[in-house]
């Protein structure tokens, strides 16, 4: 029996799970599940994130950190009933919330693991961006914090960058979904999120007018206190990147985000260092956490 026709993210391939742009099939495979440290601070909290991070992607972001399980597609295949089993195991450990990575490309298999977990900590959807509105809605009720990037306010850019030149509109529709399932956001007495929408967006070198565009855009439609708006100075080159992405930030280009930002309607969130790129905060894709314990 072929596989069924995947039309679960934006893309909509029409195609056979496993030839469609993600190449996936319809096992989910995962490349690693662990507590993480790497996230904002909402977040990660003092026990870690429960991270998950899917393999395979609906884009090809040529600066990718993450590119071995990406492009790459390294990792392990696991059912949905594992996935399920993996979620507890990271509660059992203590982390804060559930983060899922990059899994838009196997929404309908995770939704079917969250929907017999019946965990009692938050789920976090952390994805590019990406995703398609109908994708979204079968994840109402699952996931109470949404965090996507807000990679391009220009189709040429997610062109060149990403091959994906209709991701403006379709992020923004993507966020608009996920702001109607959870609001404004809640954090707890001990300042971790509960519920809400997390908006990143990683600077490019060279594309300021990119990310004030990016500003505008939040400051307009997520004004005070609706959103979390996180500015990321962390990009660092990869052997894929084009000449002009074959460097880092410039303080003075960072500078001229920060000052943008602070005279802007977005009155919470968090910015990073300009020291925060390289590599150190990359995990080990190793399949920590995917096999069942012994």
């Amino acid at each position: 029996m072929p596989e069924r026709l995947c039309l679960d993210c934006p893309r909509k391939c029409a195609a056979e799970r496993g030839l469609g742009f993600c190449g996936m099939g319809d096992e989910i495979r995962i490349a690693r599940a662990a507590p993480h440290f790497g996230e904002e601070p909402c977040i990660s909290g003092t026990r870690g994130s429960g991270t998950v991070f899917f393999s395979g992607c609906n884009l090809r972001c040529v600066f990718c950190q993450n590119h071995d399980i990406s492009i790459g597609r390294f990792g392990t295949e696991v059912s949905s009933t594992r996935l399920r089993d993996i979620f507890h195991e990271l509660q059992d450990a203590g982390v804060h919330n559930i983060n899922l990575v990059t899994g838009s490309h196997y929404v309908q298999q995770i939704a079917s693991a969250l929907e017999s977990a019946e965990l009692s900590v938050p789920v976090v959807w952390n994805s590019s961006g990406y995703d398609s509105v109908d994708a979204l809605r079968r994840l109402e009720g699952l996931v109470q914090i949404y965090m996507p990037d807000l990679k391009y306010l220009s189709s040429a850019l997610a062109e060149r960058y990403a091959k994906a030149p209709d991701y403006p509109e379709t992020a923004c529709a993507a966020i608009r979904e996920m702001y109607r399932q959870v609001g404004r956001f809640a954090l707890n007495e001990d300042g971790l999120l509960r519920h809400g929408v997390l908006i990143r967006h990683l600077v490019l070198p060279g594309e300021i007018d990119n990310t004030l565009a990016v500003i505008d855009y939040v400051a307009e439609n997520y004004p005070g206190e609706r959103v979390l708006f996180s500015l990321m100075s962390q990009f660092t080159p990869t052997a894929n990147c084009p000449p002009e992405l074959m460097r880092t930030l410039t303080q003075e280009e960072y500078d001229r985000c920060l000052d943008y930002l602070s005279l802007s309607d977005i009155e919470c969130g968090f910015v990073q260092e300009l020291s925060s790129g390289g590599t150190e905060m990359i995990p080990d894709f190793d399949l920590s956490g995917v096999e069942p314990r012994k």
